[in-house]
């Protein structure tokens, strides 16, 4: 199974590079990355769920505005979660055909941030939403506003809008952008899946610019408070604007030092039709870490519920 490149020209003139694989015109399945990632980080995914005996979907994940090969506006407002939905609406609508709906939508980090947006504005593009250690907007909200121990795992967002972030990233080979891989709660300072073709990888998609992932923070509010911004203090996000009907799988990584378990308590709050699967021992970076049993309770998803 090999994977496809192309460039994919939205009608509101957006581009996003994209990666596929699985023939065209069978069922869907969208995945979407976070920060300080790529699409590439989904391949053994695409290829998993191509093959006719896992499904035989049509794989397909872009990178987001801002990463890699897709287009980077300029302005901060650009990244706004209302503009990450409208690249990923546009392109679920471009590569679904007569269907108009993914089969599902796989998130993680910052696109499960757009997922859970469009799940709530336009439900109707999916059959199923996955979400991968990314938080839901209303628990996340609730946790910066009240945890301090959630304000403390995400202070690192605080140096991500700085205006010298990307500068800063950038130094010694992207020292601390290699942190965010190797500070966990184990302390592995090399883990068996950042190999140097990984790593060559992570290289190509921040060599092509950082700001599009710096951005995505600077445009979003919720962050922890500081005296100087407020951020999350200031937000009130209604009821309604944070429910989801679709039925859902989160699959959560208990490791996960910047996004901690507290953060999938109480879900069922706004999400109707909820499976759970907490997994011990791994961390945010799960997709890396366990790809065959990510497979495998996706699979089980799509075809048992």
């Amino acid at each position: 199974m090999t994977i496809e490149l192309f460039n994919q020209t939205l009608p509101h003139g957006v581009v996003l590079s994209c990666r596929a694989a699985g023939r065209p015109g069978g069922p869907v399945l969208m995945f979407l990355h976070g920060f300080p990632e790529g699409a590439f980080v989904w391949d053994f995914l695409l290829e998993h769920f191509a093959r006719p005996e896992n499904g035989g979907y049509r794989c397909v994940a872009p990178n987001l505005r801002g990463f890699e090969y897709s287009s980077a506006p300029k302005e901060v407002r650009d990244y706004r979660p209302k503009r990450l939905v409208e690249d990923i609406a546009a392109l679920i609508k471009t590569q679904t055909g007569e269907s108009g709906a993914l089969a599902a939508l796989v998130a993680h980090d910052w696109g499960g941030a757009a997922a859970w947006n469009l799940a709530n504005r336009l439900p109707h593009l999916m059959h199923q939403l996955v979400i991968i250690n990314s938080p839901h907007p209303g628990t996340f909200l609730r946790e910066l506003k009240g945890s301090p121990r959630q304000q403390a795992a995400s202070a690192y967002m605080n140096f991500l809008v700085r205006p010298d972030a990307e500068a800063l990233l950038a130094q010694d080979d992207y020292r601390r952008l290699w942190e965010f891989f190797t500070r966990t709660q184990r302390g592995d300072q090399h883990p068996a899946w950042l190999t140097d073709e990984v790593k060559a990888q992570y290289r190509g998609v921040w060599d092509a610019g950082l700001s599009g992932g710096c951005n995505l923070y600077r445009a979003s509010p919720l962050r922890p408070p500081q005296p100087q911004d407020r951020a999350a203090a200031t937000v009130e996000i209604s009821h309604q604007a944070l429910t989801v009907s679709v039925p859902t799988m989160v699959i959560w990584g208990l490791d996960d030092i910047a996004l901690p378990s507290a953060l999938i308590e109480g879900l069922g709050d706004y999400v109707s039709d909820l499976r759970l699967q907490p997994v011990p021992g791994a961390s945010h970076w799960i997709v890396h870490e366990k790809p065959d049993e990510v497979a495998h309770w996706i699979g089980d998803f799509l075809l048992h519920h």
